[in-house]
């Protein structure tokens, strides 16, 4: 049995990890203000010319793998979140984002006491409470609207944190943008969510379900969209913005 539990829960991690392009894009906050610098035109943006060397020593699969997550996106995964989008009312979609983000809360607090980040790790514990009981189970967001917004850490971050290099560049499937650090803390995060999921007492089909769901939703909430830069070199530019953005987020 312990074995059975054991091979549910990492296809279980496996599902989300490949299914949920995620997890390392920041929440804005509703009244977040605009960059006050202009962003740059990365139509004419060369990456190779920026001054950064990038570790990407597996880049003949990543190639293959950013064309191949570029096709699904576009005739699975929109698709499906348009379909979505059209069956379900919006604040529905809004307490569905609401309850996932309040259950990622949980990886949050553990990698912010992991981080020894004490204040981050209380407004994180503050904001699932709160939006577990007056937000009803997470469906809605109080927390927010008392002025205490959400964090994210997850254990790729936490490797960072202490340390641990990016190690190589790594274009997983339908998943996206990550380096060998983040992939492994990717699976991390993804079985203690399960773990979490687990004390719920679903069934496996019903686990499954509210895995896909989660899935659907973590799409819609991601903006970018294949090939839509404009600039001829895509790919390393994505490759570039990731670990400069991994950088930023290890760092605050």
């Amino acid at each position: 049995m312990k074995q059975l539990y054991f091979v549910r829960n990492l296809v279980l991690a496996a599902g989300v990890a490949l299914l949920t392009a995620c997890s390392a894009t920041p929440d804005l906050e509703p009244d977040a203000e605009e960059p006050r610098i202009p962003l740059p035109d990365t139509s004419e943006m060369d990456p190779r010319g920026i001054g950064y060397v990038d570790n990407d020593p597996w880049e003949g699969f990543n190639r293959r793998m950013y064309y191949f997550n570029a096709k699904a996106d576009e005739y699975v995964l929109l698709p499906v979140v348009r379909g979505y989008e059209y069956v379900t009312p919006e604040v529905m979609q809004t307490g569905v984002n609401n309850f996932f983000s309040n259950l990622g809360e949980i990886n949050t607090f553990m990698n912010s006491v992991l981080q020894l980040k004490g204040e981050r790790a209380i407004t994180t514990a503050f904001r699932f409470v709160t939006n577990s009981t007056i937000g009803i189970f997470g469906l809605f967001d109080p927390a927010t609207a008392m002025g205490v917004y959400r964090e994210k850490e997850d254990f790729g971050q936490t490797l960072g944190y202490w340390g641990v290099g990016d190690g190589p560049y790594l274009v997983v499937p339908l998943l996206g943008p990550s380096s060998a650090r983040d992939g492994f803390g990717l699976v991390v995060d993804s079985l203690v969510y399960n773990e979490v999921v687990d004390e719920m007492g679903l069934k496996t089909n019903e686990e499954i379900a509210m895995m896909i769901i989660r899935s659907i939703n973590a799409r819609k909430q991601i903006p970018f969209r294949y090939y839509s830069t404009g600039s001829a070199f895509e790919y390393e530019l994505i490759r570039f913005l990731y670990f400069r953005a991994r950088e930023i987020q290890i760092q605050r």
